[in-house]
């Protein structure tokens, strides 16, 4: 059996995470507070974000943050958004695409940990992508659904209606988490590493 002790100050180990997330600001102050609350945390902690790269709304905030608690932000977008220049000027690095196709594989590709902030429709395409690759074993990674407020609590639902019609089971949806808060998440990820610690 292995027993890994995380105490409240143990970090861990740096990661990519890829956050998806809306372009817009949305209409209740907490999700600013929350999302830049968020950004703080991956760059003290030395993690790197992996966003879609825009400076607008949620998405401009969030890698704001990132810069400015001093990390590391990688945006990937389409070259369609470069022409329309809505890239954030301050990342550490772009990554140009040709479409939303390449864009979805190489956020998927950089990322060690997927984390879907609330957003829109586009958000809800890209988390479903990667909880189909976890269900079906392509990809081991946590897919962290960040349920500020109950946003995805229909979503969380969905998924539990269906394994009780038999349409999924508890096993397929394994790598699927739902956070309610930041220290929520840390101990989803944290938890993941002391796994696969144990694996080795």
């Amino acid at each position: 059996m292995c027993r890994l002790d995380y105490g409240e100050d143990e970090r861990i180990d740096s990661m990519n995470i890829t956050v998806y997330l809306g372009a817009n600001e949305g209409n209740d102050y907490r999700l600013g507070e929350a999302v830049r609350e968020l950004g703080d945390w991956i760059g003290t902690s030395g993690h790197v974000l992996v966003y879609g790269g825009s400076k607008s709304g949620l998405m401009g905030e969030l890698a704001e943050s990132v810069i400015e608690a001093g990390g590391e932000a990688t945006g990937v977008e389409p070259q369609f958004f470069i022409d329309a220049a809505v890239q954030y000027e301050k990342l550490t690095e772009l990554i140009v695409t040709k479409n939303m196709e390449e864009r979805k594989a190489k956020m998927i590709e950089l990322g060690d940990a997927f984390i879907a902030f609330p957003g829109g429709t586009g958000t809800l395409e890209e988390i479903a992508e990667v909880m189909s690759k976890v269900s079906l074993k392509h990809l081991e990674a946590p897919c962290i659904l960040y349920n500020l407020n109950g946003y995805y609590n229909s979503l969380k639902e969905l998924l539990e209606h269906m394994i009780e019609k038999g349409l999924s089971t508890k096993e397929r949806q394994e790598g699927i988490y739902f956070a309610e808060n930041l220290e929520e998440i840390k101990q989803i990820l944290m938890k993941i590493e002391k796994k696969y610690a144990c694996a080795k």
